[in-house]
């Protein structure tokens, strides 16, 4: 296969990377077919195993509202069977070589991934490929799989940790596709059919918006072989939606106090959260040292300060969730109805207290510490540095090497996380959710003045 670049001939495929320099310890390679599809291999020849992913650039929040949870029901439909394959036959070859076959949706990406070992990569490829290319959306899978898709939502729903999240999520992104639920609603997934998700698949599925990416025991240009013989076919993207054009506007952020009487339970569930950096930020490493310092860990703010000298949670932490043109910091809190006002009296005097008083030297150290650590660790599998290499190329469009980041972690200064919190915890920005027996509680925006 020619791999190399000629301006006057589209049907040739692209094969580039980052500069050297950059990837000084990565041995990633890029590929792009002349239909837009990206592959992008990662070589680890220390390890037996290969995984790989097919990724969609689209997720709940590129639905429309009668859509809502489209996305999710498509990649629980593919596995339903393929023009060639029972769903029974995909478990079944799968299983005989070890294989582990999953998929998930998430608020702007499908993917569906397989990790396997490096002799079992062609095998696993036509499976994987398979589902993506030839789904079949038999009229009785959907049927059956609606009622699985309901208990789903039915079980999330009697998560209270869960439910709190979505009630803030709803409420933060009010009538934006952002604050939808990736499951949708009883009344949107009722009306699926076969030919609602035959016109989703045909907009979404297509070279042009999608990723291929594999890390682990494997040879780029072997692999780029067996993936173009198997994707190549696939159409490229649909005008206006690969370019942005038809993906859903920057939402709004609407900074309420919502409250959920659900006397049944015997914790109060809390969320109170802002606006944070999108995930492209130039600030992002110090909104994310930032988030370690307040509730990223055992050794945070919030967890020594409410958990272990206070008692008053047994659970509290901050997160902070970024998407490609906004994103939440979250603080996290089961509590007793009693010790809520306490708990969210707390937690903004520590958003006050980052916003005036510079972070300790030794505090500064050990969240960058923390955060190098996380990194480092979370690179150490095939899947984790499949995953990084998909969505690095869907969201930086470049590969960032590891000394780079450690780097950009090690330039955060205490002034520069004092000016990220005078940003963030803005009295009238400060959104709460709220779920349980509220015995009365009622929160006013000067509870959150901080």
């Amino acid at each position: 296969m020619n791999t190399t670049y000629n301006p006057q001939d589209s049907t040739h495929c692209t094969t580039h990377g980052s500069s050297p320099d950059m990837m000084q310890n990565r041995n990633i390679r890029r590929t792009q077919l002349p239909n837009g599809l990206v592959i992008l291999t990662e070589r680890m020849e220390h390890v037996r195993s290969v995984s790989m992913g097919v990724w969609v650039k689209t997720g709940s929040r590129d639905e429309q509202p009668e859509m809502n949870g489209v996305s999710h029901f498509v990649e629980h439909m593919v596995f339903k069977g393929t023009k060639s394959r029972s769903a029974k036959n995909i478990a079944r070859e799968v299983d005989a070589i070890g294989g582990n076959l999953d998929a998930f949706t998430s608020k702007e990406n499908i993917c569906f991934n397989i990790k396997v070992l490096d002799e079992h990569v062609p095998k696993a490829l036509d499976v994987l490929t398979d589902l993506v290319m030839h789904p079949v959306f038999a009229p009785e899978d959907i049927d059956r799989e609606c009622k699985v898709v309901l208990e789903e939502i039915k079980m999330d729903e009697d998560n209270p940790d869960m439910l709190v999240h979505e009630i803030f999520t709803q409420s933060f992104w009010k009538d934006h596709p952002l604050g939808k639920p990736i499951l949708g609603t009883k009344e949107t997934v009722r009306r699926f059919d076969q030919s609602t998700l035959f016109d989703f698949y045909g907009g979404r599925f297509q070279g042009g918006n999608m990723v291929f990416s594999a890390a682990g025991n494997l040879e780029h240009d072997r692999f780029v072989e067996l993936v173009s013989d198997k994707l190549a076919h696939l159409p490229k993207a649909a005008p206006g939606f690969a370019d942005g054009a038809a993906l859903s506007a920057s939402p709004k952020v609407h900074a309420r106090i919502v409250s959920k009487q659900k006397k049944s339970l015997e914790q109060l569930q809390l969320c109170l959260g802002v606006p944070a950096p999108p995930v492209d930020d130039e600030e992002r490493y110090t909104a994310a040292i930032l988030n370690m310092i307040l509730g990223g860990g055992m050794s945070s703010r919030l967890f020594q300060n409410v958990r272990e000298e206070r008692g008053l949670a047994y659970s509290i932490f901050s997160e902070l969730s970024s998407f490609r043109d906004t994103g939440s910091l979250c603080v996290y809190a089961g509590t007793s109805a009693q010790n809520a006002e306490k708990v969210i009296r707390l937690t903004v005097e520590e958003f006050r207290r980052l916003k005036e008083q510079p972070i300790p030297e030794e505090e500064l150290q050990r969240s960058k510490d923390q955060l190098k650590g996380n990194i480092l660790l979370s690179l150490e599998s095939s899947g984790a540095l499949m995953s990084n290499l998909a969505r690095q190329e869907m969201y930086f469009q470049r590969f960032y090497a590891v000394p780079e980041i450690l780097d950009r972690i090690a330039g955060v200064s205490a002034e520069d996380v004092m000016k990220m919190a005078r940003q963030l915890f803005v009295p009238e920005s400060v959104a709460v959710a709220m779920l349980g027996n509220l015995n009365g509680l009622k929160l006013t925006r000067e509870h959150l003045a901080c």
